[in-house]
């Protein structure tokens, strides 16, 4: 079952954060597939530059990471609900930003994987599952 998939925990994977959930969500994503809405893209380069400026990561690196997620199966989503997004942002103190997220499972029902604390428990609130090291 496909997934929609937060920068969150692919910049993780990158900037090898310590985490169980990072692997086997990895390895979930390249077997069976995820979503992602439109500002994935954004959220993923904006990641990697500001870890450039911090010297977590070079320029080679970030070149190599957006190869390496290049070739994943991760389908971008370009249908948002604005209703569903912005109700479900006041509903759960949620940004804008993160409630796509949460929409875009809800509409696909799918699973959500996050290592984001606050949209993990909206997602869960919402009865969506939350991608774990079980999985």
């Amino acid at each position: 079952m496909r997934v929609v998939v937060d920068a969150s925990i692919i910049l993780a994977g990158v900037l090898e954060e310590t985490d169980a959930r990072i692997e086997p969500t990895g390895r979930h994503i390249r077997e069976e597939g995820a979503f992602a809405p439109a500002l994935w893209w954004f959220e993923m380069r904006n990641g990697l530059i500001v870890s450039e400026r911090r010297k977590r990561v070079t320029e080679a690196m970030t070149a190599q990471f957006l190869s390496e997620i290049s070739s994943l199966p991760i389908s971008i989503d370009r249908s948002p609900d604005e209703v569903v997004i912005i109700t479900l942002a006041r509903r759960h103190r949620l940004t804008v930003y993160d409630a796509a997220y949460l929409e875009l499972a809800l509409r696909e029902g799918v699973p959500l994987a996050t290592l984001d604390g606050a949209l993990a428990a909206a997602a869960r609130a919402e009865g969506v599952p939350v991608l774990s090291a079980e999985a």
